[in-house]
């Protein structure tokens, strides 16, 4: 099934909060009990009962007084196995790190979190070491997206942020942070029916964040709707906390490519993905589906791994020296294709990056976003990729790939729920150069209003 009703927004919760509704006790109440039964035993790795109900209590005594942080006050958030806080070993969806030392403080988007009067709910199950767009865990179990979660075993939730979203469509976390190396956050958002929103990578801080690919790595929001993540990003990245406002679409130059994003396109995202592209032009957006030429060539760039496998490696390497039956078999064989990378591949990767980026910067000048379906297919049944490596490995890369353009090309993106009620997810994805973060969103807000007027 689909979420029956539309998530609450921070926004309106906020309200509630402020208008004596409900308490942040209350609501982290409420949350803590959806962790314990359901799918959340799967959703989280670490689950902070105490820490976060003395957070709730603290956030009401600051409202009652009229000192409200910032609009997440009182609010429970999750945030991803990946970052590190003080007094617990960080476990990347691993079994390996269980035993490493404990963080000796907590990473800095955490950090920025409480400041701002999250509450942290605890740490969402992931892909382990976030190696993969499915959210398939061995160790800790794959929670099951909500669409048809009790057909057939269920369907993936997406990864790596897999927990993540699941703690958002089920009411254990009003909003989650994840990372995003090759789509990790719009992924399970799109397959799940959220917003996800990737930043430039430069502009949120990796601080005690167990790393996949330096180069390729962002945080982000996955919440229920743009101003959602407009709002978070501002507090992850220090932004100021200003009013987003919607773009005018009539005008707006989106350049859809028709190589590589297309290909394989099941027909409910089809068909999802003609709708939206009717409802844009109606709106008076510009639409020019034209050959990106650089995306056809990024498979050939990455063919020996690229950035995530040579980072990757060099991370684990004296981890998978002695260890390497403790790892997925999955993620393991892929952080060993590292291994054969040399330096002289790895510099002439960042040398091709360049000029990648300078390429596309160059068909993108007369355009404003990409515009592109997130996945070009509905979540897979969890059983059908779990009987053999063809299957996963190919429904791995087929999912990623549209996501990665993204990161390769050191831009933002965001992906928006397409889908008509009662439909699987999909997800709609807007994309800009480095740098276009507040544009982007602002059009994005735009965009959602178009699609949530279409639902009638």
């Amino acid at each position: 099934m689909t979420q029956a009703l539309p998530l609450p927004s921070l926004e309106l919760a906020s309200q509630r909060l402020h208008g004596g509704e409900t308490t942040s006790v209350q609501l982290t109440e409420q949350a803590l009990a959806r962790t314990m039964s359901g799918e959340g035993p799967k959703v989280f790795t670490r689950v902070f009962q105490g820490a976060a109900l003395a957070e709730a209590r603290a956030s009401d005594v600051l409202r009652a007084a009229g000192l409200a942080r910032s609009p997440i006050e009182g609010l429970p958030v999750s945030v991803k196995d990946l970052f590190d806080i003080a007094g617990f070993p960080t476990l990347g969806g691993s079994r390996l790190l269980a035993d490493a030392p404990p963080a000796q403080r907590t990473a800095e988007v955490v950090q920025r979190l409480r400041q701002a009067g999250a509450v942290i709910v605890g740490t969402t199950n992931m892909t382990e070491f976030a190696y993969s767009g499915l959210g398939i865990n061995p160790h800790y179990g794959t929670p099951r997206n909500p669409w048809q979660r009790d057909e057939g075993g269920g369907r993936i939730p997406g990864g790596s942020s897999s927990g993540a979203a699941i703690s958002v469509t089920d009411g254990m976390a009003m909003a989650a942070i994840g990372s995003d190396t090759g789509g990790s956050v719009r992924i399970p958002s799109a397959l799940c029916g959220l917003t996800g929103f990737k930043p430039t990578a430069r502009r949120v801080s990796m601080e005690g964040v167990l790393p996949l690919s330096a180069n390729l790595d962002s945080i982000g929001p996955l919440a229920p709707s743009v101003r959602c993540c407009a709002t978070l990003d501002a507090i992850l990245s220090g932004e100021p906390l200003g009013e987003l406002h919607a773009a005018l679409l009539q005008g707006l130059r989106l350049l859809a490519p028709t190589n590589v994003v297309l290909d394989g396109m099941d027909a409910t995202v089809a068909a999802a993905w003609e709708r939206a592209l009717s409802l844009l032009s109606q709106a008076g957006a510009h639409i020019t589906h034209a050959v990106v030429a650089p995306f056809g060539e990024l498979a050939d760039i990455n063919s020996k791994g690229g950035f995530t496998a040579a980072e990757a490696w060099a991370w684990h390497r004296h981890h998978i020296a002695t260890r390497l039956s403790e790892y997925d078999p999955r993620v393991g064989t892929r952080i060993l294709r590292g291994k054969d990378i040399s330096a002289a591949d790895y510099i002439d990767l960042l040398a091709r990056r360049r000029q990648w980026i300078a390429a596309v910067s160059t068909q993108m000048a007369d355009h404003d976003l990409i515009v592109m379906p997130t996945v070009p297919v509905v979540a897979p049944k969890i059983a059908d990729l779990t009987q053999s490596d063809e299957a996963y490995f190919g429904a791995n890369g087929l999912i990623l790939r549209n996501p990665t353009l993204i990161n390769f090309l050191d831009g933002c993106a965001i992906s928006l729920p397409c889908h008509r009620a009662g439909e699987a997810p999909v997800g709609l994805s807007l994309a800009g150069l480095g740098g276009q973060d507040r544009r982007l969103l602002s059009v994005a807000l735009a965009v959602e209003q178009l699609l949530a007027s279409a639902q009638g």
